[in-house]
């Protein structure tokens, strides 16, 4: 068992190898974190020839970090790390203690999870992590929806509740800055980062093994000073207010740090909010900027193509349900198979015209004029070589539930629906 952070002479055998295998495991996970991807030809070798992995698969993960090159480094890591806790253990087996290298290993887990924190929190509080459900979400029927879908949906529904998990991350990183509260810091953070690894494992969201991580370091952590936490609950002040090994000893050196820590504290905090409200503001649903000239869910009323007027059967994938319009250049059609097909969708309202056209086809130039209203949309022209000539009426988002329900400090019974 790690030992506490207080100043012993010597360790007793346990203290030594636990202190080194731990301290080993993170320091390989820190530096595969950072500089993993510059051995990728040796971790692909390590994959085919020892894991037996037979399947094509990218490094990048497309944001996940669930991927298979993310468990080849993590049996990388874990191999590596009982390689030099054991080479460590015999060649250094007459140490007396590490109080020195565990004060400057824990300095580094605390700077590690105070930027995640931070990272993680400030995205959060300024809802840029987790956004407001979009149009199309509000269409999509519950079953269809992914896991992770379900929780992004539910994450972003209140920016409340998404702010509150935001703040508790950065309450727990501003807490590891000063000694004295680490393991208050550490205790915040456990509780709210087993939280988000429990929905990560739970609703299938890719960053399991890295949620898991942060949340082991914070164990170490309040390992490292649990007996002042817990004797400053029962009053034992002798003990609560111990003073804590620290290889420097000059009062001018703490008083510098202090002020480091202050200004340096003042100024991040100040930086991620500036970039985290203008960011909110520019990328943000609510900027107008952002939006459609046509914002809203489109319902069609009359459709037709190539001069024949579809009826809107369940069957019909070639009639258009709902023509979603959110973010200006982009839209998506909802057809009556619910196939979704995304178009961009660029207006020129001088002349009344737009161009509308698939990611991946090419530009046709002002290919469909329009004729709008308040709530009232028709297009006609051409699109992929057939002519449309469709009627649609804005729908009422007020119509949903989950947009238009609210807050309500009184319910007569629950509004479950």
């Amino acid at each position: 068992m790690l030992l506490d952070s207080s100043n012993h002479s010597s360790w007793d055998i346990w203290s030594k190898l636990s202190f080194r295998l731990v301290c080993s495991y993170f320091l390989m996970y820190i530096f595969l974190m950072f500089f993993g991807g510059f051995f990728e030809t040796p971790f692909r070798w390590i994959g085919t020839n020892i894991l037996n992995i037979t399947y094509e698969y990218d490094r990048s993960g497309f944001g996940s970090g669930d991927n298979t090159y993310a468990y080849v480094s993590l049996f990388v890591n874990i191999v590596f790390a009982l390689i030099i806790f054991a080479t460590w253990s015999f060649l250094d087996r007459k140490r007396a203690s590490y109080n020195k290298f565990y004060y400057w290993f824990k300095v580094l887990l605390r700077i590690f999870l105070i930027f995640f924190m931070f990272t993680y929190g400030f995205v959060k509080v300024f809802q840029i992590q987790f956004q407001s459900p979009s149009l199309i979400r509000l269409l999509q029927p519950l079953g269809e929806m992914s896991p992770m879908g379900l929780a992004w949906t539910y994450m972003g529904y209140s920016k409340g509740f998404g702010a509150f998990a935001g703040i508790m991350e950065i309450v727990g990183g501003i807490l590891l800055i000063p000694r004295r509260t680490i393991a208050l810091g550490a205790f915040v953070i456990i509780g709210v980062m087993t939280q988000v690894a429990m929905m990560n494992f739970t609703f299938d969201i890719p960053v399991k093994l890295f949620s898991i991580h942060l949340v082991l370091m914070a164990m170490v952590l309040f390992v490292s000073d649990s007996k002042r936490f817990f004797y400053a609950f029962i009053n034992d002040k002798k003990y609560a207010f111990q003073t804590s090994y620290h290889p420097v000893k000059e009062k001018d050196y703490h008083y510098i740090v202090f002020w480091i820590k202050l200004v340096g504290l003042i100024f991040i905090l100040s930086f991620a909010i500036i970039f985290g409200y203008n960011t909110e503001r520019k990328m943000g649903p609510n900027n107008p900027a952002n939006l459609s000239e046509f914002y809203g869910i489109w319902e069609t009323k009359h459709f037709i193509k190539n001069g024949d007027t579809l009826l809107p059967l369940i069957t019909n994938n070639d009639y258009w349900r709902y023509l979603i319009l959110e973010r200006k250049g982009q839209s998506t059609v909802k057809t009556m198979t619910d196939e979704l097909k995304r178009y961009y969708f660029e207006v020129d309202t001088l002349q009344q015209k737009l161009s509308m056209y698939k990611p991946d086809g090419d530009k046709d130039s002002l290919n469909i004029s329009y004729t709008y209203k308040t709530k009232t949309l028709h297009l006609k022209g051409i699109l992929e070589e057939d002519s449309i000539d469709v009627y649609l009426s804005l729908k009422n988002l007020d119509d949903f539930p989950l947009t238009s329900r609210g807050f309500n400090w009184i319910n007569e019974r629950p509004y479950n629906r």
